[in-house]
């Protein structure tokens, strides 16, 4: 074989190998990129058991790897992985809420008076909306848990709050009831807030941009804490856990009401909801006889709407006319992470199908 042959079949053979060694860093690498999403359902492996809602108001189904880079993903805090909630102040809503949300809501439904069921969960919040008008109980606040009644006026026998004032480094923790209004007309219900660290939701500004005191047992952005919700024999058992922070039981019926007359209704609602005429009473059954389920996530509390059409839950927040992704620029959105989760569910538990088929 000639010399010049020899140079020729070396130098096929050269590149060949050269084509192989950038073939195979190629795959590497997609391999590699490939390997690094990771979902929601690794982090949290209970997905299952919900439908997830969008902050673009859509159901996206049982949330089993599945990402949404604006509403709906993981991250990583140097330590752990994380499952991320975040909605606009502003955007497509879900059933007939004003407010938008990306939250998690349970595939069955379960009676209070024969559950055995419980939620946990461990979160922090990343982000709560940077405008709002201060004299608005719900302004600057994400809901992060909740019970929702399936039935009748569907209403909500717990609601878990954070809510941080502008300028403040800590927030409030504190949870609600909402009354199952007796009779057909549902327009005088109301909620009874109660505090677990730091201010109850009856806590405002006195002007728009005056703000109150800093909580001293506040919890701050991005400071863990914890929940846990058991319904047993009719009863709501509530704990909540924080490092640093005292822990803070309540119970609560969920038969048995304890608003049935008007001289029932408490002191905070008077100041809160009697003004606007939500001044309404509870059957004595309240949640007996309607199917409950659970909801986790992140329920957004502020909205654009103006505090004239209702003090309490509208909060004149920007929202740059539904732009979601100038919301995200300047601070106006909510954030909440989740590190872990778990759900218990009855026997008795059923089908929730009615609720998605309904509000969808």
């Amino acid at each position: 074989m000639s010399a010049k042959n020899l140079r020729l079949i070396l130098q096929i053979i050269s590149l060949f190998v050269a084509a192989l060694f950038f073939y195979s860093c190629s795959n590497s690498a997609k391999k590699q990129e490939t390997q690094q999403t990771i979902y929601a359902n690794e982090v949290i492996p209970f997905f299952e058991h919900w439908n997830l809602i969008l902050g673009d108001g859509s159901n996206a189904g049982e949330a089993v790897n599945l990402e949404h880079k604006d509403y709906f993903y993981t991250a990583n805090d140097g330590k752990n992985n994380w499952v991320v909630f975040k909605s606009p102040n502003a955007g497509d809503t879900h059933g007939t809420s004003n407010n938008t949300r990306t939250e998690l809501a349970q595939k069955k439904k379960w009676y209070p008076a024969t559950a055995n069921d419980k939620l946990t969960a461990t979160l922090k919040v990343m982000n709560v909306s940077a405008t709002g008008d201060a004299r608005v109980a719900a302004s600057y606040a994400v809901v992060v848990g909740q019970i929702h009644s399936a039935d009748g006026h569907e209403n909500e026998p717990l609601k878990i709050f954070y809510k941080k004032f502008p300028g403040h480094t800590k927030g409030s923790v504190f949870w609600h009831y909402e009354i199952n209004t007796a009779g057909d007309d549902n327009s005088g219900r109301w909620d009874y807030s109660s505090a677990v660290w730091g201010y109850d939701f009856s806590v405002v500004g006195p002007e728009e941009n005056t703000y109150p005191e800093e909580p001293a047992d506040g919890i701050a952005l991005g400071e863990e804490f914890g929940y846990e919700i058991e319904v047993k024999d009719s009863v709501m058992y509530l704990t909540f856990t924080s490092e640093g922070h005292e822990t803070r039981t309540f119970t609560k019926n969920l038969v048995q009401s304890e608003y049935t007359t008007i001289a029932d209704i408490p002191e905070q609602t008077q100041q809160l909801f009697v003004p606007i005429g939500q001044d309404g009473v509870e059957r004595e059954n309240a949640y007996a006889d309607e199917g409950c389920f659970f909801k986790l996530g992140c329920y957004n509390q502020t909205n654009g709407l103006s505090s004239e059409v209702n003090k309490n839950w509208c909060s004149g927040a920007e929202t740059f006319n539904g732009d979601i992704q100038k919301q995200y620029e300047t601070g106006n959105y909510a954030e909440v992470w989740f590190k872990t989760a778990s759900i218990v569910i009855s026997e008795a538990a059923v089908s929730n199908q009615g609720y998605f088929t309904k509000n969808d």
